[in-house]
C-alpha cells in the first residue's frame, strides 16, 4: 500500500452526539456554549455545543425516561442507535459543562430522554483525519434538573450567548448551520416548533458543504 492510498483513503465516520440547550429570555434566544482548547486536534479553539462520541456503553444504560416515540423514530434511521445516541448528547453535556438533564444517583448519571429533540445531522469532510457522524438534539433549559456550570475543562469559557451575538465567536460551518435551524426552528416559531419527520443533513460534496432535505438516518 502506498503513502498516496494511506493519504487518500476516507476515514469512517464515528457516530457521535451534540446537544443545543437554549433558553428563551425576554430580549433573545440563548443557547450554552463553550470554546475549545486550543491543544485539541480535532476544531481547536472554536465555539461549540456540548457533545462527543457515542460509547458502547451509552446504549446499555437504563433511562429515567425514553425518548419520544417520533424523536425515537427519526433517530433509529437507518440504524438503531436512537437510546445510544440520545445518551450520549446527555452524559456528553454533564461531563463537559456539569449540568444533569435526569438524575443523579450513587455517582451514576440517569439520563431523562423525554424531553430531546432531533434537530441536525451532519459529517465531516471525507479528507479529514477524524471523522464524526453527529445528530444535534435540542434541549429546553427550563427540562435541565440541575447542576452548575463547570464540567470537565474539555470546554472552557461555558456560557449563555444570545442567537443574535453567536456571529461575535469564532464559529465553524457545522455550527453556523446548527444555529440557523435553531433560529428558524425554535426562535422563529409559533406558538411552538413545528412537527416535522425528517432534519437536514449538512455534508460535503466535492469539498463544499452540502446540505440535504431528504435523509435524517
Amino acid at each position: 500500500m502506498t503513502n498516496q492510498t494511506l493519504r487518500t483513503r476516507s476515514v469512517t465516520p464515528r457516530h457521535a452526539a451534540s446537544l443545543v440547550i437554549y433558553e428563551q429570555r425576554a430580549d433573545d434566544l440563548y443557547v450554552l456554549m463553550g470554546r475549545r482548547s486550543k491543544a485539541h486536534r480535532f476544531l481547536p479553539d472554536v465555539y461549540v455545543f456540548p457533545g462527543g462520541r457515542v460509547d458502547r456503553a451509552d446504549a446499555d444504560m437504563t433511562p429515567l425516561a425514553p425518548l419520544a416515540p417520533d424523536i425515537e423514530k427519526m433517530l433509529s434511521r437507518p440504524s438503531d442507535m436512537a437510546h445510544a445516541v440520545a445518551t450520549a448528547a446527555i452524559r456528553e453535556t454533564h461531563e463537559e459543562t456539569g449540568l444533569i438533564i435526569g438524575d443523579y444517583q450513587d455517582d451514576q448519571l440517569i439520563p431523562d430522554l423525554s424531553q430531546l429533540d432531533f434537530i441536525a445531522r451532519a459529517i465531516t469532510p471525507p479528507k479529514s483525519p477524524i471523522r464524526f457522524n453527529t445528530r444535534f438534539l435540542t434541549l429546553d433549559a427550563k427540562h435541565v434538573s440541575g447542576g452548575e456550570l463547570g464540567g470537565s475543562g474539555e470546554l472552557i469559557d461555558l456560557q449563555w450567548i444570545p442567537l443574535s451575538e453567536t456571529h461575535r465567536v469564532p464559529l465553524i460551518d457545522v455550527t453556523e448551520f446548527v444555529l440557523e435551524e435553531i433560529d428558524r426552528r425554535i426562535k422563529k416559531a409559533t406558538p411552538a416548533p413545528q412537527p416535522r419527520d425528517t432534519v437536514p443533513l449538512f455534508t460535503y460534496l466535492r469539498g463544499k458543504p452540502f446540505i440535504r432535505h431528504h435523509d435524517n438516518g
